[in-house]
């Protein structure tokens, strides 16, 4: 499996941005799909958008569009997730992932086998 490590989490106030950074081991992360999903307490994991392995095509959800955005540096085995305009709502850990799938059912957590340890962020208001 591969192992990915997430970084850049931190607290910041309503309106301001942040980027998410994962890094990852191993030989075939350009043959992945990433993804970020995110769980506040008590809720369930969330999608929030994910990137295909050929690094052509995005996904966001609808509370996040627009205001996220994800690439890929293959070359440094790393994705991203910048984050703009972040609500209080936002607050959450974040997960990063990687899966299998080429460009089909990857906002359901089940299509993905690694996942990070998460990053904390915290919007204030």
């Amino acid at each position: 499996q591969v192992q990915l490590v997430e970084s850049g989490g931190g607290l910041v106030q309503a309106g301001g941005s942040l980027r998410l950074s994962c890094a990852a081991s191993g030989r075939t992360f350009s043959r992945r799909s990433m993804g970020w999903f995110r769980q506040a307490p008590g809720n369930e994991r969330e999608f929030v958008g994910a990137i295909s392995w050929s690094d052509r095509s995005t996904y966001y959800s609808d509370s996040v569009k627009g205001r996220f955005s994800i690439s890929r540096d293959n070359a440094k085995n790393t994705v991203y997730l910048q984050m703009s305009s972040l609500k209080p709502e936002d607050t959450a850990v974040y997960y990063c992932a990687a899966s299998f799938a080429w460009n089909s059912g990857l906002d359901t957590s089940t299509k993905y086998d690694s996942w990070g340890q998460g990053t904390q962020v915290t919007v204030s208001s």
